[in-house]
């Protein structure tokens, strides 16, 4: 190493003053590719639904352009405070753990400095991944997200993917011209949360759209150009309603035929609704079993050439053997030629004793704690 303490300690002051706007959320395949994490909009815009705790209590923010330059701004300049360590310290522009413990030994409160963090991850992984938070940027007017994604890529030129969170109904209300623009600008993917394709439990969980609106924006997504992940929730009907969820999620996601499905079991949430109403007998839960033969219902249901993924840790039914029962990896079972296999999956956990699958109560009982 042949930086010395002194010019260090001037990276790290300049670093000290930079700092941008990092939400709290991202889907777990953004957190795997450690994609630089980035506020275009604050919080959601809708903010109703009886499942989620995400955005509460937190009013939505339409941020500025201007606003939203200036950070990516600042995420430029701590990379090229960051890269011109990786240089004096004769590692070649290369960003290892050897710079990141250089620059926290001189400055150990930079490790609580959120924007710091991000860039720091998003480089040492390859830079080329971002997602732009927070619940439904598609919200934003064409012209100034268009105009913000335009600057993104030019700024951080390394980028090759940009994904960010919509909702079906925003979706449903774009304009096929502006999809496409917005695409075109930049935008590669798009994150978004079906929950279910049943028109009544949308009701009753307050989601703000119903299944023709689901599936008129997820088949605009498509068309326009975007790649897009939708994500339902297993047992969100609990064990009352669980077929009709079962069925008509496999309706919609086959009407829409998205590039990935992704597999997001129910787990109530302290200070929701939905939590509530399980807390109190109004809703009853499925037991591992019966999620599994719900599962069942919906992957039979499905027409789609989507990849089918598991890819969070409440997918964790068992396997005969102890292990998972699922692959938890992000590209998942490729339909139609896996689908065989997912139901064969299905049929070994539903053989298996039933107290070798977690039960989402026990994290209930945890989480009330």
């Amino acid at each position: 190493m042949t930086a010395d303490c002194k010019d260090l300690r001037e990276h790290v002051e300049r670093l000290r003053a930079l700092s941008f706007k990092v939400g709290a959320y991202r889907p777990p395949s953004e957190g795997g590719s450690a994609s630089l994490l980035l506020r275009v909009t604050e919080n959601c815009p809708w903010n109703r639904c009886t499942f989620c705790e995400m955005y509460k209590g937190h009013r939505f923010v339409y941020r500025p352009v201007e606003e939203i330059k200036a950070d990516i701004d600042r995420v430029a300049a701590i990379r090229d405070e960051i890269t011109a360590v990786s240089w004096k310290l004769g590692m070649g522009g290369k960003i290892t753990r050897d710079v990141g413990a250089a620059l926290l030994a001189e400055g150990r409160d930079l490790i609580e400095n959120s924007g710091f963090i991000t860039v720091f991850n998003w480089l040492s992984s390859g830079g080329r991944t971002a997602f732009l938070q927070d619940a439904d940027s598609m919200i934003m007017r064409s012209p100034e997200f268009v105009a913000a994604l335009k600057y993104l890529r030019e700024t951080l030129p390394s980028l090759t993917r940009v994904t960010t969170y919509a909702r079906s109904k925003t979706l449903s209300r774009r304009r096929p011209e502006e999809l496409r623009t917005i695409c075109e600008a930049g935008l590669d993917r798009l994150h978004i949360g079906l929950e279910t394709g049943d028109d009544e439990l949308l009701t009753l969980v307050r989601k703000g759209v119903t299944s023709a609106e689901q599936i008129e924006g997820g088949r605009k997504a498509v068309a326009a150009g975007f790649q897009v992940s939708e994500y339902w929730m297993p047992d969100l009907g609990g064990r009352e309603r669980r077929r009709q969820h079962a069925e008509n999620t496999a309706r919609v996601l086959s009407a829409v035929n998205p590039h990935y499905i992704r597999s997001r079991p129910l787990v109530p949430r302290p200070g929701t609704p939905l939590y509530e109403d399980v807390a109190q007998g109004r809703l009853c839960l499925s037991s591992p079993h019966e999620r599994l033969e719900e599962l069942a219902w919906m992957i039979g249901g499905l027409n789609v050439t989507s990849k089918v993924c598991f890819d969070h840790a409440m997918n964790a039914w068992a396997d005969r053997r102890g292990g998972l029962l699922f692959r938890q990896d992000y590209e998942g079972y490729r339909f139609p030629d896996e689908k065989p296999l997912v139901l064969e999956r299905i049929r070994e956990g539903l053989a298996v004793e039933e107290s070798m699958h977690v039960h989402v109560r026990e994290l209930m009982a945890v989480q009330s704690l």
